[in-house]
């Protein structure tokens, strides 16, 4: 009866342990992604040029050639 015991105790600090890992991976791997509705402000930031300004009209090459 005693050896039941402990291995229920042991089997509960195991899976207790276990959930606490899981739950730390999780919030860990939530807290460094990004949402997708926040995605193209982040990509501008990393590489500037990389979405096209709000002003299209600066990228049109025929401006270029009127000025």
């Amino acid at each position: 009866m005693e050896k039941s015991n402990r291995n229920r105790n042991i089997f509960v600090i195991v899976f207790i342990l276990f959930v606490a890992l899981f739950a730390y991976i999780s919030y860990d791997m939530s807290s460094r992604t990004t949402a997708p509705w926040n995605r193209p402000k982040q990509l501008n930031r990393a590489l500037p040029g990389a979405t096209p300004d709000s002003d299209s009209l600066l990228l049109d090459s025929l401006l270029e050639e009127v000025k």
